[in-house]
């Protein structure tokens, strides 16, 4: 049993891609972690619709309509404070989901904050537009690569299959990276949480 569990903070949206949403959100509760999904604009018990990111052959990746992905939590309740780390889905969602501002302001405190972020494929985007990745190494899918760069990050050119740790960030090129970024995600929360807790008990 794992003591160092953690509350964890998703942000999806509309067509976010479904493996992404769908397998970390119930891998990290295997972990025994808490993870609360949500989305700008919508409510708990509404759902976002899915994008399935697929590797054919083709020049870039091919898209199809996914499942519905059900939310647990509210987004306008969201108390950024509460929360232990932050995991950003990619897909199409990021797109549009980087120009809400509250969802910058939510990222911006988890990065200053030192809490751990696991974000994939196209979610370089939003760590872009929160201006949080200077100096930082950050894998993401390749064609993310101009705006990780220009944000300031070193882009990580890894396999797709592997995952990136830069202190408490972790990323991946895609949904094939599973096993690898939740596995580093994983190593990282528990570092995090065992170093909160620990704090929290000599303040005491």
């Amino acid at each position: 049993m794992n003591i160092n569990t953690a509350n964890l903070l998703m942000i999806v949206g509309d067509f976010v891609e479904d493996y992404e949403a769908m397998v970390p959100f119930q891998a990290l509760q295997a972990f025994g972690h808490t993870v609360h999904a949500v989305c700008p604009g919508k409510k708990a018990g509404e759902f976002v619709r899915t994008a399935i990111h697929d590797f054919e052959g083709d020049q870039t990746y091919s898209e199809k309509r996914g499942h519905n992905f059900t939310l647990n939590a509210t987004f306008d309740e969201v108390d950024e404070e509460e929360f232990d780390g932050l995991v950003l889905p990619g897909g199409r969602a990021p797109e549009y989901l980087r120009l809400n501002p509250r969802v910058i302001a939510i990222v911006k405190h988890f990065a200053e904050a030192d809490k751990p972020i696991a974000a994939i494929c196209h979610a370089a985007q939003i760590l872009a537009a929160a201006n949080v990745i200077k100096n930082r190494v950050v894998s993401a899918y390749p064609a993310c690569a101009p705006e990780v760069e220009a944000a300031g990050g070193h882009y990580a050119q890894i396999d797709i299959t592997d995952a990136a740790t830069d202190g408490n960030l972790v990323t991946a090129p895609a949904w094939p990276a599973h096993p690898r970024w939740l596995a580093a995600f994983e190593r990282v929360l528990e570092r995090y949480v065992a170093s909160d807790r620990m704090a929290i008990a000599v303040d005491r």
